[in-house]
């Protein structure tokens, strides 16, 4: 039975592997390679038994858990170059028949496992967000940024990039001294702070994390910035805002709750306000969440399309003045990120263990692959409800 599994798995990826090169140990010792052997090459080994039908099984849930529990083994070059070269050799519509049937099986079930009321949605921010600042201080920049970057030129540290993200999302934002600015989802109140300090906004930010809570509380009476910070669902809020912004906390919403989101939105904006919503998006349309992500990393989250937000923004009564695709900025960020991590690998194992920091090394090449090969960008829409909010050119971008 497994001479049967191992021969239909070296089928399996020769057919896919056409570009690069993979060299492939199975469990009984037997070799094969993968590809043309031009470009990029890696090698793995299959160290567990059961690894070979596992992969043939359910290949986007199993790569990530074998790499993690220790039964796949990069032997030559990194995780990285394994899961781009597995990225790059992806062909639309190429998925085996039971692939693209576990797709739609997972499609179906989207809305039942993205049903992030409040209650779920306060334990799934805390498997994530909950782990520890200390963890998030190994490779984040010293804002605490955990967000796509901006890169201005080429060679630009991670902090300065950051620091231009904030700048540009204040610009758009059109922020005025005095205004009220609710930041839903404030992560550790990086953003919020600076529209205090570098516009002279009273900003609000709710998060469902309480380590952050505390980080930015704390951080705010430090600097004693005019700035708030609550332990709040995005759904709870009662107050009216000149503006509002969210960085990275739309993918934790779900596909079924996207109308709900932009009503919110749509509700606590005065008349004149400005919102500014930055996500990461699918450039292709509606999809699923991959699975070892799903379980592992981001229970309840979901990356929407372009298509699924316009149709929900045009629902909640709002309009979209502007959008812009940031295509390249997060794989640089995760870039920095994940080499950053690298470095101080062995506080990570400290804090948790090995079978962590291979999940975590997983996650961030996997993520930072998927933008390099443009499968995730990220979007900038700026909203509004009246449309004489904003001036009619954005030469005030650029001077903001």
């Amino acid at each position: 039975m497994s001479r049967f599994v191992h021969a239909c798995l070296q089928t399996f990826l020769q057919n896919w592997l056409r570009r690069g090169r993979l060299d492939v140990r199975l469990p009984d010792g037997a070799t094969f390679s993968c590809g043309d052997g031009e470009g990029p090459s890696a090698a793995v080994a299959l160290t567990e038994p059961s690894a070979p039908l596992r992969l043939l099984r359910d290949p986007t849930l199993a790569l990530g858990e074998l790499y993690m529990d220790g039964g796949l083994v990069v032997e030559r070059g990194g995780v990285y170059d394994v899961l781009e070269m597995g990225l790059r050799n992806l062909e639309p519509g190429a998925a085996h028949g039971w692939i693209r049937a576990q797709d739609a099986w997972r499609y179906g079930l989207r809305r039942l496992h993205q049903a992030n009321d409040a209650r779920r949605a306060r334990r799934n921010v805390a498997h994530h967000y909950d782990l520890g600042n200390a963890l998030y201080e190994l490779f984040l920049d010293s804002d605490m940024q955990y967000s796509c970057a901006f890169f201005e030129r080429p060679g630009q540290s991670l902090e300065e990039a950051q620091l231009a993200k904030k700048r540009r999302i204040a610009a758009k934002l059109h922020v005025a001294p005095g205004q009220s600015v609710l930041d839903i989802g404030c992560g550790w109140g990086g953003m919020a702070l600076y529209l205090a300090r570098a516009c002279g906004a009273r900003p609000i930010g709710v998060t469902l994390s309480q380590e952050q809570l505390e980080r930015a509380r704390a951080r705010a009476a430090q600097t004693k910035a005019a700035a708030q910070f609550r332990l709040q669902d995005y759904r709870a809020v009662t107050e009216s805002f000149d503006r509002i912004v969210s960085v990275g906390m739309l993918e934790h919403v779900g596909a079924p709750y996207l109308d709900a989101f932009f009503a919110q939105v749509a509700r606590l904006l005065k008349k004149d306000g400005v919102a500014l919503i930055h996500t990461i998006g699918r450039p292709e349309g509606p999809g699923i969440t991959n699975p070892w992500i799903k379980k592992h990393i981001f229970p309840g989250g979901y990356i929407p399309a372009l298509s699924e937000l316009a149709r929900a923004i045009e629902r909640s009564g709002l309009m979209i003045a502007d959008v812009e695709v940031l295509r390249l900025h997060y794989a640089e960020t995760l870039k920095a990120w994940r080499e950053r991590f690298l470095a101080r690998r062995a506080e990570a194992a400290a804090m948790y263990d090995e079978r962590f920091c291979r999940m975590w090394e997983f996650y961030l090449a996997g993520s930072e692959a998927c933008f390099r090969l443009g499968q995730q960008v990220v979007f900038q829409i700026q909203l509004v409800r009246d449309v004489a909010a904003l001036p009619d050119t954005r030469d005030y971008v650029a001077e903001g």
